[in-house]
């Protein structure tokens, strides 16, 4: 095809994509079912993990667990289990004298998995296909903060940061896209941050982790579409700041804290779910964080500097990291009675 003609055709396709990505914003797209599909979710023993597997339970999806933390992983499991159990109660109840009979049971199964070595991660696959079957969604939800400034930080915890908020979606994405490959099906999820879109200072190895989180999922997402595997689905979730206590004590400047305030759990996992069953290939939320993305790509970095000196931002973390720093040396004075 000459060039011209190509560009123009082209051209029109990218209109075409904004009309369609417009509508979607007028008419809420119709949301796909998961009921007997297998949701493998990392770091689901609490936070954002465990309401992301008691959402997709209440969807009637097989749930495979993963943490570091059993008991915390346990406690999810049963929260999954009694959902079950009052969806089983819910579906035998006689609806105009006729009894409905669930086609598929979901299970939950855990297993402890330390996503940070590629071992762990490729051994506790091989059980989760081997004890439960191919997995059809992969939710790569674990995450770390060290909570030290750059030069305070010990190297293990810096590497520990990139390993688990990074590096382990390259071991969990190698597990499973094979079998999606094949099928030419699946749904890779990776929740990462608005400071990987964006950064602050005080953080510099969670902002590089999750920086490095979207750089390797917008490139597999590319590799997939130059594959033609339009079956496997790719998500990007970039929440702010979320209200699980993982950033506890970050502010910003008092006056302009109503206009930016963390995020509750509930919310930010109600968002990434709509999202997910819609395929939408990426969230932001609050949508603020759409401009605020935009804004850093057209304004002079001194500009966003002096933003961030107006909001708050650029120093935001600081009273985190004292009250983290704090936390620690409380500890070490117990340990050491």
């Amino acid at each position: 095809m000459n060039i011209v003609a190509e560009f123009f055709v082209v051209s029109l396709k990218v209109v075409w994509a904004f009309i369609l990505a417009g509508a979607k914003w007028l008419i809420r797209p119709r949301e796909k079912s998961v009921a007997g599909q297998v949701c493998v979710i990392t770091g689901a023993g609490s936070g954002l993990g465990r309401l992301f597997a008691k959402e997709f339970a209440r969807r009637g999806a097989t749930l495979v667990l993963w943490d570091i933390n059993r008991q915390g992983n346990e406690e999810t499991a049963e929260m999954v289990r009694q959902i079950y159990r009052d969806m089983s109660v819910s579906k035998e109840e006689p609806h105009d004298g006729v009894q409905d009979v669930p086609l598929i049971q979901p299970q939950v199964f855990t297993y402890y998995c330390d996503v940070s070595k590629r071992e762990s991660v490729y051994s506790t696959a091989e059980k989760v296909r081997r004890e439960v079957g191919n997995i059809d969604i992969l939710i790569n939800n674990a995450g770390v903060v060290s909570g030290h400034h750059l030069l305070e930080c010990p190297d293990e915890l810096i590497e520990r940061t990139m390993m688990v908020n990074c590096h382990a979606h390259f071991w969990t994405s190698k597990a499973f896209l094979p079998k999606m490959l094949e099928l030419n099906h699946g749904h890779i999820v990776t929740v990462a941050s608005s400071l990987g879109l964006f950064t602050t200072a005080g953080v510099e190895d969670y902002c590089a982790s999750k920086f490095g989180a979207i750089g390797f999922h917008e490139s597999l997402s590319h590799e997939l579409k130059a594959a033609d595997k339009d079956g496997i689905k790719m998500t990007l979730v970039c929440p702010f700041l979320v209200d699980t206590g993982m950033f506890k004590g970050c502010k910003i400047r008092k006056e302009m804290a109503p206009f930016f305030p963390p995020l509750k759990p509930e919310y930010c996992v109600k968002e990434a779910m709509r999202a997910i069953l819609t395929d939408q290939p990426m969230v932001c939320t609050p949508r603020a964080m759409y401009m605020v993305t935009f804004m850093k790509t057209v304004l002079p970095f001194d500009a966003i500097v002096c933003m961030y000196r107006f909001i708050g931002a650029d120093k935001c973390m600081y009273p985190f990291l004292a009250h983290r720093k704090e936390s620690m040396n409380n500890n070490e004075a117990k340990s050491g009675m």
